[in-house]
């Protein structure tokens, strides 16, 4: 009896914590609702509840004043880019330390350098990459911004991909050994076909973090015809900073896609985020 008190106590109080989590996060997203189609008359005497009239124009005014079109383009050049460059890369490194597991020093430099670029702050060498970026007249272009997000996002990427392939079973390798399969059929023909949950996980986390983006992207791209979507509220909020409503609009366009995205996927997302924790 006794237990299932504290069971139950425990479960209230769990729920009230997750409770208040939950609302730290709607209500901040609900007002930013609310503004979004808000006339901008109505900011100075209700700036926090439901709109008394509704103005969807805010979401037309931010969509081309803000030149959504273009920058929509951009950041998903960056996005798709940086998959295809990013997964390619991990997933390979992945697989040779989880499936060929290499001995010796390269193991060990490889290892060092994954922890190195997670645990290291990326701004701290900003100035200097800026300064290489500019002499191989990769500034202001997209495939130097793609570049400098797969380097980012490698590390972490890999880490996540090999944890996963780890839990392979090694009996499928050493058959397609034995049937003659290469090391790059073992990777194309066995371990992506089996991980192909982790790499969509992967492709959540590496899409949510170049689509936010925010210092690099106002670091390195300098025409605004090139700059992606979190750049370019920065820069739509300065020059209509007194148009509140087209600014909270200009927020919801920019969360959107990755909102939707994510909803979709959540199910895949989570089982390849949890699926390596087992084994490590």
């Amino acid at each position: 009896m006794a237990t299932a008190r504290f069971r139950q106590r425990s479960s209230f109080i769990n729920h009230v914590i997750l409770t208040s989590f939950a609302l730290v996060i709607i209500l901040p997203c609900l007002v930013l609702i609310f503004n979004s189609i808000k006339p901008v008359e109505e900011f100075g005497t209700n700036p926090l509840g439901f709109p008394n009239e509704i103005r969807f124009m805010n979401y037309y005014d931010a969509w081309v004043n803000g030149n959504y079109t273009q920058i929509f383009y951009n950041s998903m050049t960056l996005v798709v880019g940086t998959l295809i460059l990013n997964l390619t890369v991990s997933g390979l490194a992945a697989f040779s330390l989880a499936i060929l597991n290499p001995k010796g020093i390269q193991t060990a430099v490889v290892g060092l350098y994954l922890l190195v670029g997670i645990s290291i702050p990326a701004q701290l060498y900003i100035l200097p990459l800026f300064l290489m970026w500019k002499s191989l007249y990769l500034l202001d272009t997209r495939i130097g911004l793609i570049i400098i997000y797969s380097a980012l996002n490698a590390p972490f990427a890999t880490f996540l991909i090999r944890s996963y392939m780890l839990q392979l079973p090694t009996e499928l390798f050493e058959a397609a050994r034995l049937d003659g399969a290469s090391t790059y059929q073992l990777f194309t023909k066995v371990a992506l076909p089996l991980s192909w949950p982790v790499f969509l996980t992967t492709a959540l986390i590496v899409s949510l973090n170049v689509w936010n983006e925010f210092l690099f992207a106002i670091t390195f791209i300098i025409t605004d015809d090139y700059k992606p979507i979190s750049s370019i509220l920065f820069a739509f909020q300065s020059r209509f900073a007194n148009d509140y409503g087209a600014v909270s609009a200009a927020s919801i366009l920019m969360a959107a896609p990755i909102a939707i995205l994510f909803m979709f996927f959540q199910r895949r997302f989570i089982s390849g985020l949890t699926s390596g924790a087992t084994k490590g």
